[in-house]
């Protein structure tokens, strides 16, 4: 579903992220893990078409992220750390105009938001301006944009930040409604808790370099990792 192959990406003399790769294969939920600062952002950024990179390759579903970025974009799905929404729409309009971009049927996306929206009990507020909305509900509004399309790939950088206990729990299962219908998810974190509880798999990137890979028990039984891991619990 997402391969990153070497990925190298430099801002001035640092290296945000150094030569990173990693696979991630239909059905899975993958974390990405590594304190503030690691390269999280930018890696999700770079996959997400937003920013260029210096070397290396991302392909999502065989084509692209350099060569054919609208291919890949029609693919996936992307949750910033901090929404930037148009404040001056309402919740409505928002989201008929991302129904629109993504070529999503009057019908299709009606169904789609009402089920969608009233899952996080937002359908009473679509009505109001988003500059109205706190920043949890900006949130939910991100995640009913984001899964308007069915996306098949979906990139989250710390997606539960601001969201209470109950949409948050809304939004695992529905992370693993898409990895269970084929899709995959690749989210950034930096609470071990979480990645231990929801994903298949996990990264940790520190300094811009991959550490370690593989599924938790992996990950976990690594001795060599103990400072990285003391670090991720100093900034809980």
């Amino acid at each position: 579903m997402l391969h990153i192959e070497h990925l190298t990406k430099t801002y001035g003399e640092k290296k945000a992220v150094d030569d990173l790769t990693l696979h991630i294969a239909p059905g899975e939920i993958y974390g990405f893990i590594g304190h503030n600062g690691a390269g999280k952002t930018t890696t999700l950024r770079s996959v997400a078409g937003i920013q260029s990179f210096d070397a290396g390759e991302i392909s999502i579903g065989g084509c692209s992220i350099r060569t054919d970025p609208l291919a890949c974009k029609r693919m996936m799905g992307y949750i910033p750390d901090n929404p930037d929404l148009y404040d001056f729409m309402t919740g409505t309009r928002y989201l008929n105009f991302i129904a629109d971009v993504y070529g999503v049927s009057a019908d299709e996306r009606t169904r789609r938001i009402a089920d969608i929206a009233g899952r996080f009990e937002l359908t009473n507020d679509l009505g109001q301006p988003i500059a109205s909305y706190s920043h949890g509900m900006k949130q939910k509004l991100a995640v009913v944009a984001t899964w308007l399309h069915r996306p098949k790939l979906i990139l989250m950088d710390e997606p539960f930040v601001g969201l209470d206990p109950v949409a948050a729990r809304l939004l695992k299962d529905m992370m693993r409604e898409i990895c269970s219908g084929g899709g995959a998810i690749f989210f950034s974190t930096h609470v071990l808790e979480v990645a231990e509880k929801l994903c298949d798999k996990i990264a940790i990137i520190r300094r811009g370099r991959l550490v370690r890979a593989g599924t938790m028990d992996e990950v976990r039984g690594d001795e060599s990792l103990e400072e990285v891991f003391l670090e991720l619990e100093a900034e809980k």
